[in-house]
């Protein structure tokens, strides 16, 4: 299993609920439009604030993590491909540019360490 995280933050201006309704009305669709036949799930972990240490509610640094997965390494690297084509990836950055402050788009693949509390 290959897991690609990305944090996402929304772009200056928006709200949140304004970020939330547009990523799973708009940006989602495209997401499953192209991730489809590839990935195996395709998740958004929408952040809320919390308070820290200090006892301070602060905003969250990132407002989505974004989880997607592919069920081996030669399915992810068709995806990403796939997702290069011309025509796609500027749909693709078109939207984003609408819903993400692109200066803090990053993503990371990850190896999951998981322990059992029961």
């Amino acid at each position: 299993m290959i897991k690609l995280v990305m944090p996402m933050k929304r772009r200056p201006g928006m709200s949140v609920p304004e970020f939330r309704e547009y990523y799973e009305t708009k940006h989602r669709l495209i997401g499953e439009k192209y991730l489809n036949g590839y990935a195996t799930r395709y998740v958004r972990r929408f952040t809320n604030p919390n308070m820290d240490r200090d006892g301070q509610l602060r905003d969250p640094e990132y407002d989505v993590f974004l989880e997607i997965w592919y069920p081996d390494q030669a399915t992810y690297e068709a995806c990403g491909k796939a997702l290069s084509a011309p025509e796609v990836a500027k749909e693709i950055q078109e939207d984003e540019e609408k819903v993400f402050d692109i200066r803090f788009m990053r993503s990371y693949l990850v190896e999951e360490c998981e322990s059992d509390l029961t």
